[in-house]
């Protein structure tokens, strides 16, 4: 599947997940008419993964989540397949196909998402002793796990494993099966028991944002839940938790072996086969190499965006943990990244820089914290976190928002952008001289 001669220049996004499918509207919208936009994906579907956690414990249905991608790309004039990809080949500027066929690209957009890192631990996983939110059929599964517990409730053990980067949906998570089994009326029957890599409840891969260390260590005593930080997960039995409490110098401060019926613990992310270690291309845990306009430094029509992005930890920890790629702040990615192609097509330099500002909502179905960094690493500008019903309120509002904009081809109406205004966070930097 080369590119015919005389073609139109072809931009070629890897990957259709939150950040993939957005990215091909934007790049269409912004290159329309001066280059063929085309997707390699390896599913026909589109997921909405924050809603996982609601589909674990069957607040939502896998379909309502769902979005058939052939029918909308194909209305914005984009090329799709679901063949999925083997191998990237960089140098040659060819992407080659799992059925063994190749396509050729002028620039490559790689927005894979992760490699979940589950065999990085012995019994870890979905193949092993604990469930997944990770994907939505790992939580359509994780639901029918969740309802025989409720037959017979036992411990519960929830929270993220070492070099996890991802604890929103930990805390989510964990707060979401408080609220369910209250509702079952059989919390009381259920000790449960966080467990997490951070340096503290709330630090997020972030050093914390705003006051969310006191929110959420106030959201788990309130709950009954205990907690167990910088914490590193050895092994997973049926039913027991093999866990070491590492201290600030590093030595194991104290073992736990943490009983369980239920589990769901997020693992630690790597790059996809299809990337991982090429040399130049990627890190030594296989994420792409991006500089500020998120182009690869040796590659230099190769971009990248999302969770496959390489972007260094804060700092040491005791365990490792690693820095979070917040939905918002792919969006923020996704903008740049298509005006940077724009910029090339016109024969300029890439020019834009992404915010890097997060802004996440943790659901517990009958509340939830919320919290804004601007910019996501620190220092920041915004430095704001809060809780209260309405974050449950906001995240099934922009639950119903997001789909519509998957199913509909926009990438960022109108209304978004004025949103956005009022709440004073930009998706771009202003660019400088320095930036240019």
């Amino acid at each position: 599947m080369s590119k015919p001669a005389n073609a139109l220049p072809r931009i070629l996004v890897l990957g259709a997940g939150l950040g993939g499918t957005i990215a091909a509207y934007e790049i269409r919208d912004a290159t329309k008419g001066r280059a063929e936009v085309s997707v390699v994906s390896d599913s026909d579907d589109y997921w909405f993964v924050p809603s996982n956690p609601w589909v674990a414990v069957r607040w939502r249905e896998t379909d309502a989540i769902r979005v058939s991608l052939p029918p909308v790309m194909a209305k914005k004039g984009i090329t799709f397949t679901s063949v999925g990809a083997a191998r990237v080949h960089p140098a040659e500027n060819r992407v080659e196909l799992r059925d063994g066929t190749s396509m050729s690209y002028d620039y490559l957009v790689i927005a894979t998402g992760p490699e979940l890192a589950f065999d990085e631990i012995p019994g870890f996983g979905p193949d092993g002793h604990t469930v997944s939110v990770c994907r939505t059929d790992h939580a359509a599964h994780a639901a029918d796990v969740f309802d025989e517990f409720c037959k017979n409730p036992k411990p519960i053990v929830v929270g993220a494993a070492q070099g996890a980067s991802c604890f929103g949906p930990a805390y989510e998570f964990a707060l979401i099966l408080d609220t369910e089994l209250r509702r079952r009326k059989i919390r009381d029957q259920v000790p449960m028991t966080f467990v997490t890599s951070e340096p503290y409840i709330g630090h997020l891969g972030l050093d914390g944002v705003g006051d969310t260390k006191g929110l959420l260590e106030s959201q788990l005593r309130e709950r009954h839940i205990k907690w167990v930080t910088n914490a590193r997960v050895t092994s997973i039995d049926d039913g027991m938790a093999h866990v070491e409490e590492v201290g600030e110098d590093g030595a194991v401060k104290k073992a736990h072996d943490l009983p369980f019926g239920f589990s769901m613990l997020l693992p630690a992310f790597r790059g996809i086969k299809a990337v991982y270690g090429i040399e130049g291309l990627t890190n030594p845990r296989g994420f792409i190499l991006a500089d500020k306009h998120q182009r690869n430094p040796n590659f230099k029509n190769v971009y990248s965006l999302g969770v496959c992005v390489a972007i260094p930890a804060l700092g040491p920890t005791p365990v490792p943990v690693g820095v979070p790629k917040t939905g918002f702040m792919i969006e923020s990615m996704v903008t740049a990244v298509a005006h940077n192609i724009a910029a090339e097509l016109d024969g300029r330099e890439p020019n834009e820089v992404p915010s890097w500002n997060a802004v996440c909502l943790a659901d517990f179905g009958d509340g939830g914290v919320a919290f804004v960094a601007q910019p996501q690493i620190p220092p920041r500008n915004v430095n704001w976190s809060s809780h209260g019903k309405w974050v449950h309120l906001a995240k099934v509002g922009f639950e119903k928002y997001f789909l519509k904009k998957v199913r509909s081809g926009v990438s960022e109406p109108f209304y978004e952008k004025l949103a956005l205004q009022m709440l004073g966070i930009n998706k771009l930097k202003e660019t400088t001289k320095e930036d240019v």
